[in-house]
């Protein structure tokens, strides 16, 4: 295993290349549909006469999708685990289909990352389809890549889903930085190694040392992204593999 460790850097020779990519999360990161998986989860449980509150869609919110089909069922929903994801991902992509609830300042700083030829990758424990009519909502496709929950074997919060769109990218996870809503989110880009965001949506994020807080992503830039890399929040770097 190797240790990361804080150390010294030079800042013109960081900020040159960092961020080598940006990996977002979707569901409540850059898109505000959260509630409608509380709509669809409540609907289902409802559906086997079970209760769904919304304090238990809240529980919810960052798990793998095989996750919550399983304290679905648990409530009383009789259907296997696969068809659970595909009646709640219908769900959510009739809804989004209708309207896409971007949060506020996503788009705008997709557009300067863009601008400034930084590699993004939707990194999320969303079914691909959802995850595919939000990459090509605008004119042109908004993410060089798709990281779903139907690609990986470990959903967050392990860090499979972000090592794996930085291995498809192929760039350094140290030198990418992971944007996330969620508690499981946030635990699994701060494993990966990415230098780590948090803004919060639905539920409260504590502050940490691993990650920086955001209040929303309104007017950030990727001026903001590259002054983590000077600031001395959440910036770690890979020291050589010790015993």
């Amino acid at each position: 295993m190797h240790p990361r460790s804080r150390v010294a850097v030079d800042s013109d020779v960081v900020t040159a290349h960092f961020p080598a990519a940006v990996l977002f999360d979707m569901d409540g990161t850059l898109v505000d549909t959260e509630p409608y998986w509380m709509t669809a989860e409540r609907e289902l449980v409802v559906a086997y006469d079970g209760t769904w509150t919304a304090e238990d869609g809240l529980t919810l919110v960052g798990q793998g999708l095989e996750n919550s089909a399983a304290i679905l069922q648990s409530r009383g929903v009789d259907l296997t685990t696969s068809q659970i994801i595909d009646h709640l991902t219908e769900r959510v992509l009739a809804q989004a289909k209708d309207h896409i609830p971007w949060q506020p300042g996503a788009l705008e700083l997709i557009a300067s990352l863009r601008d400034a030829k930084i590699p993004l990758a939707l990194v999320t424990m969303s079914m691909r389809p959802l995850a595919e009519h939000i990459v090509h909502a605008s004119e042109e496709p908004l993410f060089d890549l798709i990281v779903s929950g139907g690609d990986v074997v470990n959903p967050k919060p392990h860090p499979e889903p972000y090592h794996r769109a930085a291995d498809l990218l192929g760039v350094e996870i140290s030198e990418c930085v992971a944007i996330e809503d969620s508690i499981p989110g946030l635990a699994s880009a701060v494993a990966s190694g990415a230098t780590v965001i948090g803004v919060p949506a639905h539920i409260e994020l504590a502050a940490s040392d691993n990650y920086t807080l955001w209040e929303s992503l309104a007017g950030r830039t990727i001026h903001d992204i590259r002054n983590l890399a000077t600031s001395g929040e959440s910036r770690t770097i890979e020291s050589e593999p010790t015993r």
